[in-house]
């Protein structure tokens, strides 16, 4: 079943090679973004980005328009993609290690 972008995918920027997801998407979705069908390949969560077309390794990731990183692997469409195949070309990328006030790691 084909569902409507409207309340699954907001597309930032015409430019935009991802989409950020507005509800929990499940894999096997199929959402159509203005005549795109975007085929869901694993579960989305909200708030998260998905691919809308390949995205090579070392190619930038483009989400308002402008670059937020760049690919660390092959990304598909349909592909969720956060800090497991993307980095940050501009800060480091956030780690879960919780560090103390005086610097120590727990």
């Amino acid at each position: 079943m084909t569902n409507s972008a409207s309340n699954a995918l907001v597309r930032l920027h015409s430019a935009d090679n991802v989409a950020v997801s507005c509800r929990h998407l499940v894999v096997g979705e199929e959402i159509d973004l203005n005549d795109t069908i975007i085929h869901l390949v694993e579960d989305i969560p909200v708030g998260h980005k998905v691919a809308l077309r390949r995205v090579r390794l070392g190619c930038k990731i483009v989400k308002y328009g402008a670059p937020i990183g760049s690919a660390t692997a092959d990304i598909e469409p349909g592909r969720h993609v956060h800090l497991h195949n993307m980095k940050s070309d501009y800060i480091a990328s956030h780690t879960r290690t919780t560090v103390k006030h005086s610097g120590e790691h727990l």
